[in-house]
């Protein structure tokens, strides 16, 4: 019977040995958000206008006047940072099917855009892997970790990576919609009448993406051509799109509550990465810095 007596302190040990391990890994991980966010404040810049203004639509294509049209009331006050919770799905394989649970909080600040992302992606029982996905002040930022202590490859700096961030809070804009309008620094040039380009600069940046919109005016799609997918140690440039659905009103604005992140290879579309938001706060113009406000909080699983 000692063998049993044996077997069950081991289990003891590792149970105590894995609980001080996620409590250190938790800490460290949130300590290292707070770092990332507060750059992120650090490179705030003030709004370059207050309110949108309806006349500003003059002269855009008529799906982005549509558009706005729908989403926004005049004299709607400028989103300056935001909040958002997610919940969903990731898709851990590059060429199969291995979907993971997550839930998410990301902040995002809308002048100079960036944001932070910090996920979790639950891999097994009492196994996580934290995930930083980052654009800060020009440079890109994506670094997962196994109990928020053991990195799986931190990768940081500017070019395609940077550029691939700056690709998503600009597809995620749909989410806060101000920051879309030409007032924000976005030009806009006509396609057809469902779809337009938009163009947004940050420091040497910039990216031209295709919205398309459907039968209710809505930003359906936001697809580029080439941004940055990172296949083992590389960078590859590949087609991306994002998708957005369930749109409802939360402060006065339409915005939409889920979304699917996908890569368009040769082979076919490959979403990685399925959400919806859990809860959504905003801060505007004229509010103090920190002052975000929930509007919207969901049953999440």
């Amino acid at each position: 019977m000692l063998w049993i007596t044996g077997l069950i302190v081991a289990i003891g040990v590792l149970a105590v040995t894995a609980l001080g391990l996620t409590t250190y890994g938790n800490a460290r991980w949130a300590e290292a958000t707070r770092t990332l966010v507060g750059r992120l404040e650090a490179a705030r810049l003030p709004p370059t206008a207050s309110v949108y203004d309806v006349r500003e639509l003059e002269g855009l294509p008529a799906p982005v006047q549509r558009y706005f049209l729908t989403v926004l009331k005049d004299g709607q006050r400028i989103i300056t940072a935001a909040i958002v919770e997610h919940t969903g799905t990731f898709n851990l394989s590059q060429t199969g099917e291995q979907w993971k649970p997550f839930t998410s909080q990301q902040r995002v600040v809308t002048r100079r855009p960036g944001f932070v992302w910090n996920g979790r992606i639950a891999m097994m029982p009492g196994i996580a892997v934290h995930v930083h996905d980052a654009y800060l002040a020009g440079e890109g930022i994506l670094n997962p970790a196994v109990l928020g202590l053991f990195s799986l490859g931190d990768q940081h700096g500017n070019g395609e990576l940077a550029r691939g961030e700056l690709v998503r809070f600009f597809a995620e804009s749909a989410w806060y919609p101000t920051a879309l309008l030409p007032s924000q620094g976005v030009c806009w040039d006509a396609v057809n009448d469902r779809s337009a380009n938009a163009t947004l600069v940050d420091g040497t940046l910039s990216v031209t993406m295709l919205f398309s919109f459907n039968d209710a005016g809505l930003i359906e799609s936001a697809r580029v051509d080439a941004r940055g997918a990172i296949v083992g140690k590389m960078i590859v440039l590949t087609p991306w799109e994002g998708r957005f659905s369930d749109y409802q009103v939360r402060n006065g604005m339409r915005v939409p509550l889920t979304a699917e992140a996908s890569w368009l290879s040769p082979q076919g579309r490959r979403p990685y990465w399925r959400g919806t938001i859990a809860s959504l706060a905003y801060e505007f113009t004229d509010e103090p810095q920190g002052s975000s406000r929930s509007v919207s909080v969901l049953t999440t699983p």
